[in-house]
C-alpha cells in the first residue's frame, strides 16, 4: 500500500513547462512568496536549530551502512519530489549524517563554525548568480573584487596611500585575484613565477607560448625547482606536476627544532644548486605561515633577504596564517610577510568563510600580465575583465562575502576570533603538560598544536632508551594512539584529527594528535573533556595497553 501511494504521488510530479517556469519566477503573488519564506525558514531556522541540538560531530553509523541508501544511478523522468520535501530529506536525512563542523568539539581541522551571517550573505551570492570572470556578467561585483582584493594587498603590504588610490581600480594593473581555494591560489602564485622567470627574450616567444622544453634550451638549463620547508602543505607536490616541471623537483628543506625551516639547510641547497653540474633554476621559495600541521611560520624575514640576495621569487603561504595580521596582540609572527612577491590566503579558513575562497596577491601590480589570455567572445584586450589573468574560469562571487564580512566583523573583530584560537591554545598546551598520559609534541605558536598519549612513566623510558629501545616504544606508541584517535572519532562525540611528525631525536615517525582551535565557542572546559574521553578510551583498551608494554 505505501509504495502504491508512493507511485501516486510521484504521478502528480510532472515536467512540463508551466512546472518548469514556476521553478524560475515562484513570488508573483503573496502566496508563492509565502511558500518561499515557509522554505527560508526551514534552511535557516531548522537546520540551524539541529546543528544547536546535535553537539556531537556525526552519527556513529559506518560509511560502508550509509552507502547501501546512495545506490541508485538513475535520473528519474519526472520530478521525484517538491522543494518542500528536498529541504526536508536534506535536514532530517543528510545533516545527521554530516559532519558538524559548527560543534566546538570539533577540532581535528582547519573547518570550523562559521558566523551565521556568512548564510544570508551566501544566499544574496546564490541569488545574484554574478560570473566575476567578465564585466557583462558582473559589473559592478568586478569592480568592488578589485577594491578587497586591495584591502586584502593593504593588510599585508602597508602601502601609502598614493599607491592604492593608483591602483585599486586600474585596468591595467592587477594586485591579485579571487580563486576557488589554497591549492590554486599557490599555482597561481608558481605560474606567475615560473613565467616570470622564463620570459620572452631574442626570439623566445616565452614559456606560456613554447613550452617547457623551448625554455629550458633559450635559458640553457635541464631542470627548475621550487624550494619548501618539510611541512609545506602537499599542493606544492601537485604544483611541480601541473607546471611541468615534476614532482620531484619539489625540494623539501628540513625543519630545526621549532618546526620552521632551517636556514642553514635553506643556504646549502641554494649553493648546492648553483654548483651542480646539472644547470638548474629555481623558480621560487615557499615560506609558510602556520603550516598545516604544526601550525608554526617559517622565519620570514631571513627567507625573504635570502630570496632577495639570489633574485628568487619569495611566495608565502599564508592560506592559515594570514588573517593574524588583523591582531594588534599577535601580528608580529608573520614579521617579513611583506618581503614576499606574492601571498596566499584561504577565505574559508580564518577569515571564517563558506568553503570555496582562496585569495593571491603580488607586490608587483604588473607582474600578473604573464598570465594573461584573451579570447574574442570574452576577456577582449582592453577590457577589464577579471579573467584576463586569472587561472579560474567562470566563479561565483565571493568577494561580495568576505567584503561584507570585513564591514560586519572589522579588523577588531576578527582579532578577537584569532587571539581566542591562539590564547585558548596555550592553555590547552599547558593543561595537556599537567596530565601524565600525554604528551605535549609540538607548542603552538599560532592556534595549532600537537600531542600524544604517552604515560610519563614511557617517557622516562624514552629519554633513558637507546635508539632500538626508543623505536620499538614509539611504534607501540604509534599503535595505540592510532586506536584512541579511531575510536573517538567513530564515538561521534568529539575529534581530534591525527598525524605522523619526525622527531629529530627519535628519527622515526610518530603519531601524534593534531588540535585546531578556531571556533570560539571551544574552550578549555571542552578540550579537557575531549582529554578526559581519550584517557577513558586508553583506559579501555587496557588489554593492549599492558600486552605493548609488558616488555
Amino acid at each position: 500500500m505505501i509504495d502504491k501511494i508512493r507511485i501516486e504521488k510521484k504521478t502528480k510530479l510532472i515536467a512540463d513547462w508551466q512546472t518548469l517556469m514556476r521553478t524560475f519566477v515562484n513570488h508573483k503573488d503573496d502566496a508563492s512568496r509565502s511558500t518561499l519564506v515557509k522554505y527560508m525558514e526551514q534552511i535557516f531556522f531548522g537546520l540551524h536549530d539541529f546543528l544547536k541540538k546535535h553537539v556531537g560531530i556525526t552519527e556513529e553509523v559506518s560509511l560502508k551502512d550509509l552507502s547501501r541508501n546512495f545506490t541508485n544511478t538513475l535520473i528519474s523522468k519526472n520530478p521525484e519530489k517538491k522543494l518542500a520535501d528536498v529541504i526536508a530529506d536534506l535536514v532530517e536525512n543528510i545533516a545527521p549524517h554530516a559532519v558538524n563542523v559548527t560543534s566546538p568539539y570539533f577540532v581535528g581541522h582547519m573547518t570550523s563554525a562559521i558566523p551565521f551571517f556568512m548564510v544570508h550573505l551566501k544566499t544574496i551570492v546564490a541569488a545574484l548568480n554574478q560570473n566575476v570572470v567578465k564585466i557583462e556578467t558582473s559589473k559592478v561585483v568586478s569592480i568592488l573584487e578589485k577594491q578587497v582584493i586591495a584591502k586584502i594587498h593593504r593588510l599585508i603590504y602597508e602601502k601609502d596611500e598614493a599607491f592604492y588610490e593608483k591602483h585599486v581600480q586600474n585596468i591595467q594593473t592587477t594586485l591579485g585575484c579571487f580563486i576557488e581555494d589554497g591549492t590554486l591560489a599557490n599555482l597561481t602564485a608558481f605560474w606567475v613565477a615560473r613565467n616570470s622567470m622564463l620570459a620572452p627574450k631574442n626570439g623566445f616567444a616565452g614559456i606560456e607560448q613554447e613550452g617547457l622544453q623551448a625554455a629550458y634550451k633559450a635559458y640553457q638549463i635541464e631542470k627548475c625547482v621550487i624550494l619548501v620547508s618539510k611541512l609545506g602543505h602537499y599542493c606544492v607536490k601537485k604544483a611541480g606536476g601541473l607546471l611541468g616541471i615534476g614532482n620531484q623537483n619539489i625540494m623539501t628543506i628540513n625543519v630545526d627544532a621549532n618546526n620552521r625551516m632551517d636556514i642553514d639547510c635553506l643556504k646549502k641547497a641554494i649553493k648546492d644548486i648553483k654548483n651542480s653540474s646539472v644547470n638548474t633554476k629555481i623558480i621560487a621559495i615557499i615560506g609558510i605561515a602556520g603550516t598545516t600541521e604544526t601550525g608554526t611560520v617559517d622565519p620570514l624575514p631571513e627567507i625573504g633577504e635570502i630570496c632577495a640576495e639570489n633574485r628568487i621569487h619569495f611566495h608565502v603561504d599564508a592560506a592559515w596564517g594570514g588573517p593574524t595580521l588583523m591582531s594588534e596582540k599577535y601580528r608580529h609572527l608573520l614579521k617579513g610577510i611583506k618581503l614576499a612577491d606574492s601571498v596566499t590566503i584561504d577565505g574559508h579558513k580564518q577569515f571564517y568563510m563558506p568553503m570555496g575562497c582562496g585569495i593571491v596577491v603580488f607586490k608587483d601590480p604588473s607582474i600578473m600580465d604573464v598570465v594573461a589570455y584573451h579570447a574574442n567572445y570574452v576577456n577582449r584586450p582592453g577590457s577589464v575583465d577579471l579573467g584576463i589573468k586569472s587561472l579560474a574560469g567562470s566563479r561565483e562571487a565571493s568577494s561580495i562575502i568576505l567584503d561584507g564580512a570585513l564591514k560586519i566583523m572589522g579588523s577588531r573583530g576578527y582579532a578577537l576570533l584569532i587571539e581566542h584560537g591562539i590564547d585558548t591554545c596555550l592553555r590547552f598546551a599547558e593543561e595537556i603538560e599537567k596530565r601524565p598520559d600525554f604528551q605535549l609534541i609540538t607548542r603552538p605558536e599560532l592556534n595549532i598544536l600537537t600531542y600524544r598519549i604517552c604515560p610519563f612513566h614511557i617517557q622516562r623510558r624514552l629519554a633513558e632508551g637507546n635508539p632500538e629501545q626508543i623505536c620499538d616504544i614509539n611504534k607501540k606508541l604509534n599503535k595505540i594512539n592510532r586506536a584512541v584517535q579511531r575510536l573517538q572519532r567513530e564515538a561521534g562525540k568529539s575529534f581530534v584529527s591525527r598525524t605522523k611528525l619526525k622527531i629529530n631525536q627519535h628519527g622515526k615517525d610518530i603519531v601524534v594528535f593534531r588540535c585546531v582551535i578556531m571556533n570560539p565557542m571551544t574552550n578549555i572546559k571542552i578540550l579537557g573533556e575531549i582529554l578526559d574521553e581519550q584517557e577513558e578510551i586508553f583506559r579501555g583498551i587496557e588489554g593492549l595497553r599492558i600486552e605493548e608494554f609488558r616488555n
